[in-house]
């Protein structure tokens, strides 16, 4: 697999990784499945990510934050029709010989924000990059918004680590828009790390 998805996807998400805020850790075990076919190596990086975030879990954070096992995230339409439509991929997010690696959401905050910018026939960029933490620019012009069940569509999901392609680092303790481990936005949206989200599974709509 090659490097045929590397569009920047705009949400948060998603692609340049934002200041994470540590969860709450809640004590109780999740009842919900855990939405995760991986094979051995994404595997072997979620249970280190689980033991880094401890007592907090992969399972816990869909539990609580992706009950119904949907997630959703924006492109831009002119990158959607680059790295998706043009270039026939077959998975979403950003690729490497190993995996196609992209940060989502819950599909409820990013369908709520969505509405919450739209007025009549075009959506304002500053309300939906204030809902979701990120600037404005991110979402200027028409945008795609896709939706994934991860149970149907037996999609790997982990919590996001410092390595994954997207991720900007942090230079220093005072930077505020890089990565900080722990499954939330700067804006404090829940956020999952999908590898190899299928795109003929994925529902696409479009957002003028």
């Amino acid at each position: 697999m090659t490097w045929m998805v590397r569009g920047l996807l705009v949400s948060a998400l998603f692609v340049v990784g934002c200041r994470h805020a540590v969860p709450t850790p809640t004590p109780s075990e999740p009842t919900t499945p855990v939405a995760q076919v991986c094979d051995a190596a994404q595997e072997a990086i979620s249970k280190e990510a689980d033991q880094r975030a401890n007592p907090w879990s992969i399972a816990q954070h869909l539990a609580k934050n992706f009950p119904d096992g949907k997630v959703s995230w924006l492109m831009k339409e002119s990158q959607y029709q680059q790295y998706v439509v043009q270039a026939g991929a077959k998975n979403f997010g950003r690729c490497n010989d190993s995996a196609c690696y992209l940060f989502a959401a819950p599909s409820g905050v990013i369908h709520e924000a969505v509405k919450k910018a739209t007025t009549g026939a075009t959506h304002d960029p500053a309300v939906l990059g204030q809902a979701l933490g990120l600037p404005a620019k991110n979402f200027e012009g028409p945008l795609r918004m896709m939706t994934l069940d991860l149970n149907a569509a037996g999609a790997c999901a982990r919590l996001p680590v410092d390595s994954d392609p997207g991720v900007w680092k942090c230079q220093t303790e005072q930077d505020t828009d890089c990565f900080k481990f722990g499954g939330y936005t700067s804006g404090g949206v829940p956020e999952i790390m999908v590898i190899n989200a299928p795109v003929p599974q994925a529902t696409v709509a479009e957002i003028p």
